[in-house]
């Protein structure tokens, strides 16, 4: 019981602690309701003034998924795990089929339905980016139906969200012919990144896991560089449990390419690669977090030591050169630049120049660096003072 109840009572002190930095506000509309509210978290540190910008997650549903979603995204921005997000929750309809359920005849969105896709596209969105600092990156959030209409702007002859993540899907019995007819091969044609999401769950009806799960099938077969198929399946007897599970689990795989390099990652994308290719990796990975993301994290220390051992065992360590260079650039003031490239020199039996960089090195770090003493040795081994 404790182990169950632990992750809501967690996220409520999360609400209690974020609260202060929720507004609230009115969209006057020509498409829903005269008029329909929304939430607005802005994280820690956001600053009109400063030049960084921040994902747009759009979260359906607010009654119930706003507070879930912000408080996985602040731990997760807390472990660096994923950027820090500007959340948007949308008030739904009192009758929620208005907003996001379907034609069962057919499966297409009702003209309320419609109405309501267009109110956030053409106002929630464009309200947002107007007022706020948001970058390119765009998650669209939602559980039930509503995780059903977020599948309808796969349709966009221009796709323009990056992340589908679908909660609980409640999909009519055509989803399959409506998923053929978004024609995916076009979004290869995009210089961008995309996620869909969905899971099942033991805890749905037999029918609805079967519907899921054939459509997952169809998704499995999807080959698209830049379109990431996540399908989950959550083994539990709580369709509220299925949902907090996924929000957590969906952040995980959507962020993936902003956290460091994990072991899979490494295996998958990086461990084969030849010198050149895994610094240029490093230096692409870290390009499309900040265009994506609007963050610039420079290269964490962590993903440098990842690919060390690729470009000092390979290929003779001719690459470590540019290794150096690169780290030097984007962190003068590290010792790490200095010591590769010292590393390149000593390699090539240059001695001269290995201690010149191995000195330089040195002379960047505090003596209470409990690495300095090994920097120094190199100093020593190489016959300097």
């Amino acid at each position: 019981m404790i182990k169950k109840t632990f992750p809501l009572i967690f996220l409520f002190f999360s609400v209690i602690g974020f609260s202060q930095k929720i507004l609230n506000k009115t969209i006057n509309s020509n498409y829903v309701d005269d008029e329909r509210k929304i939430k607005i978290y802005l994280p820690e540190g956001y600053d009109d003034t400063k030049e960084k910008n921040y994902p747009l997650a759009i979260v359906l549903d607010a009654s119930y998924m706003f507070d879930a979603y912000v408080g996985n995204s602040v731990l997760f921005a807390a472990k660096d795990k994923a950027p820090k997000q500007i959340i948007v929750g949308i008030q739904m309809s009192k009758t929620r089929k208005k907003d996001t359920y379907f034609n069962i005849n057919n499966g297409n969105l009702t003209t309320d339905n419609e109405k309501f896709y267009q109110f956030l596209k053409n106002e929630v969105i464009f309200e947002i980016e107007s007022t706020y600092k948001t970058s390119p990156f765009i998650s669209l959030i939602g559980e039930g139906t509503s995780a059903n209409l977020i599948t309808n702007f796969l349709r966009e002859s221009t796709p323009f969200i990056n992340a589908y993540i679908c909660i609980n899907p409640i999909y009519s019995d055509f989803i399959g012919n409506q998923m053929q007819s978004y024609d995916f091969p076009r979004f290869q044609k995009e210089d961008n990144t995309f996620y869909y999401y969905t899971n099942n769950s033991t805890s749905f009806s037999e029918n609805k896991q079967i519907r899921i799960g054939e459509l997952q099938k169809g998704l499995a077969g999807l080959k698209l560089e830049n379109f990431n198929v996540i399908n989950d399946t959550i083994v539990t007897k709580s369709s509220i449990s299925a949902m907090s599970e996924a929000i957590p689990r969906a952040l995980t795989k959507v962020f993936e390419i902003y956290s460091g390099i994990s072991k899979e990652e490494f295996d998958k994308n990086i461990k084969d690669l030849s010198p050149i290719d895994a610094i240029s990796y490093l230096e692409n990975k870290y390009l499309d977090i900040e265009f994506l993301f609007g963050t610039n994290l420079g290269i964490r220390e962590t993903d440098i030591y990842a690919i060390e051992k690729i470009v000092i065992e390979k290929e003779n360590g001719d690459q470590l050169l540019n290794f150096g260079k690169m780290i030097l650039k984007l962190y003068p003031s590290s010792p790490l630049g200095d010591y590769y490239i010292g590393r390149y020199y000593e390699q090539g039996k240059n001695i001269k120049k290995a201690l010149k960089y191995y000195k330089i090195g040195y002379g960047k770090m505090d003596p209470s660096n409990p690495n300095a003493d090994a920097f120094y040795e190199n100093i020593l081994r190489l016959g300097g003072r």
